[in-house]
């Protein structure tokens, strides 16, 4: 017995249309979206980031984007800008750190110490040279009894000017022992770190500056302010050395909040 055959129908020629029409819709929503991140309200980014990371809060506020509606002047990796809102000028920053240097001098003439400290200003920045005798004993990285009081006066005059300070970056030097003969590299690096790493640490100790602002390095024999060829030498490239840096509201403006340019003065 034959089967009949169905007749079309139903409608189902026009099914095309549900699916075209959904791609319209999906099509709009995605535009949409496109635009509202386009134009997006920095608090609004601000707590979607942080819904997922309470962490950034240094990015929180950066809004996406490169060249849209809102991009931000800070996209593209640039950190955000340090808050200069305190209401200093640079002119007082710089004689805050004139005073600092004066201040320095006069303490090396009053406690007549010209022969072990020397003090000397250039370009913002204040370079004090303490000789080996002042802090330490040979082939030691541990404090002298006498360092303490001259490292005390140091860090009152630090606290002094400390809102005006950018950085003190303090450099432990050694002198080459045997004439053409390099010291033990390990001893060497390990015993100037130590002397520069403990005068930072008492600096800090004393609670006169915020310690963001403290740096310890480790030369070694490498930037000799004389000969080591004789014990003379030798006794003025074992040394520590500081750096204090002024801020220069300028660069802070910029983004750049520490200097790493020093410059020294070398005599093979």
């Amino acid at each position: 017995m034959a089967l009949k055959k169905k007749s079309g129908g139903g409608g189902g020629g026009a099914n095309w249309m549900d699916t075209y029409g959904d791609m319209v819709t999906l099509l709009l929503c995605f535009f949409v979206l496109l635009y509202s991140m386009s134009s997006i309200d920095s608090a609004k980014w601000a707590a979607i980031v942080m819904s997922f990371n309470p962490m950034a809060r240094q990015t929180a506020t950066e809004t996406p984007g490169g060249d849209g509606p809102s991009a931000d002047e800070d996209a593209g990796g640039v950190m955000p800008q340090p808050d200069v809102s305190d209401n200093v000028t640079q002119e007082q920053i710089d004689e805050d750190i004139d005073s600092l240097f004066q201040a320095i001098q006069s303490y090396i003439q009053q406690t007549d110490q010209q022969s072990t400290i020397t003090a000397a200003m250039d370009g913002g920045k204040i370079y004090i040279s303490f000789g080996n005798t002042v802090f330490f004993d040979g082939e030691s990285s541990y404090l002298r009894p006498e360092a303490k009081p001259v490292l005390n006066a140091v860090s009152e005059m630090l606290g002094t000017a400390s809102e005006s300070i950018s950085e003190v970056r303090v450099l432990g030097h050694t002198a080459q022992g045997t004439p053409g003969e390099p010291n033990t590299v390990q001893r060497d690096r390990t015993l100037s770190s130590e002397r520069a790493t403990n005068v930072v640490i008492f600096i800090q100790e004393q609670d006169v500056i915020d310690p963001v602002k403290l740096i310890s390095e480790g030369i070694g024999q490498w930037r000799p302010v004389a000969t080591n060829d004789t014990s003379e030498g030798r006794a003025q490239n074992r040394r520590v050395e500081m750096i204090i840096s002024g801020r220069n509201l300028q660069m802070e403006a910029e983004g750049v909040t520490t200097y790493y340019t020093t410059s020294y003065t070398t005599t093979q």
